[in-house]
């Protein structure tokens, strides 16, 4: 197999194992914020360190056989290490598609939290309500999924669109399957306000950041600057009079996070220190991956916000994911929540890149 993706579950199970050992230390269990956020990473691999685990297992087992293949003086004995080797090697096999299902996406695929963020592009207005729809949408799809949501942040316009939304969501396989909408999303369709009946195209700009466990990016209060303000709603009229928005500004890095959904000062900072962790760890893992650039070449996009992947065209009632030249006639139903269809797609076709990594 290639170091890729062999290095990744080796990654992965070298991860679980430390964080077992981390688990029973007296110092880990007498924090209950620690250990909570151990426990929760700990329990995101525990899948795919198990299933690995047994698919390596299998492959000694297969070495082992093959070894009495090789050594075996009797005709009988060597057939039926024969017929075991290719049951074991049947067996490692299924096991190695259901281990793709659960890598594919990188090393943040086993995160079970991950913070959205929607903003509006060109296109005015349009572009603002566009991206209220691709936040309904998500929040349907993640409904369906069983996964739970939370606005951390939004910018309303009076129309009833969004400038900006910040999310997180939480449950089984969110990031791997919900980062392959980092990109571009143009629409074409005809406005409310157009009287015309004219087709205009609009966009907006998704991004799908991992939210890191607390024990993996680590913040003191020397680390950001806080400002507080207090928070507004569309067209500057107040939602509250006392400074319960809450804005942080890491020195390092320069990364600017604010929250104002919540009344309460201390929740809005909560919310706003979790964004701004998750930036954090984003922006280290793109420098990674910066590095590596040439490691993952191949498999889908960039996953840049400039990146234009996705094309909504209502009259047509079509949609264009244009990394895997995806083309489907029911955008009515994705648009109501159904992306199953488009995710399922590109995980297969990320899958199909490195299926063949399986060594002998």
């Amino acid at each position: 197999m290639s170091g890729t993706i062999r290095d990744t579950l080796e990654e992965k199970l070298a991860r679980f194992l430390q964080l077992e050992q981390d688990m029973a230390k007296p110092e880990v269990q007498a924090d209950g914020n620690r250990m909570s956020a151990v426990a929760r990473e700990h329990g995101g691999l525990a899948k795919v360190a198990n299933k690995y685990r047994e698919f390596k297992r299998l492959t000694d087992e297969i070495r082992q056989c093959k070894e009495l293949v090789s050594m075996a003086e009797d005709v009988d004995e060597r057939e039926m290490a024969e017929t075991e080797m290719e049951d074991l090697r049947a067996q490692r096999e299924e096991l190695w598609e259901e281990l793709l299902s659960l890598t594919v996406g990188g090393e943040d695929s086993h995160r079970t939290r991950c913070v959205m963020e929607i903003r509006a592009g060109t296109g005015g207005d349009e572009a603002a309500l566009f991206a209220r729809d691709l936040y309904e949408m998500y929040r349907r799809y993640a409904e369906a999924r069983g996964w739970k949501t939370e606005i951390m942040d939004m910018s309303a316009t009076e129309m009833g669109g969004f400038k900006e939304l910040l999310m997180t969501v939480e449950g089984e396989s969110v990031y791997r399957d919900l980062q392959y909408e980092s990109g571009g999303h143009r629409v074409q369709r005809v406005p409310e306000t157009e009287t015309q009946g004219r087709v205009h195209t609009s966009a907006a700009t998704v991004a799908v950041m991992p939210e890191p466990e607390d024990v993996e990016v680590k913040l003191s209060g020397e680390d950001y600057r806080i400002d507080k303000f207090c928070a507004s709603g569309p067209g500057g009229q107040h939602v509250n009079k006392t400074e319960s928005a809450i804005r942080l500004t890491h020195h390092e890095t320069g990364i600017v996070v604010q929250c104002q959904d919540e009344k309460s000062q201390h929740k809005n900072l909560a919310k706003a220190l979790r964004v701004l962790k998750a930036r954090i760890y984003e922006k280290k893992r793109e420098e990674e991956e910066a590095k590596l650039s040439e490691t993952r070449k191949g498999l889908i996009g960039s996953g840049d916000r400039s990146q234009r992947i996705r094309t909504y065209n209502f009259p047509q009632n079509r949609l264009t994911d244009h990394r895997i030249n995806l083309t489907l006639y029911k955008l009515d139903q994705i648009i109501a929540g159904d992306v199953g269809p488009v995710t399922d797609a590109l995980i297969e076709y990320d899958r199909d890149q490195i299926r063949g990594d399986m060594i002998d």
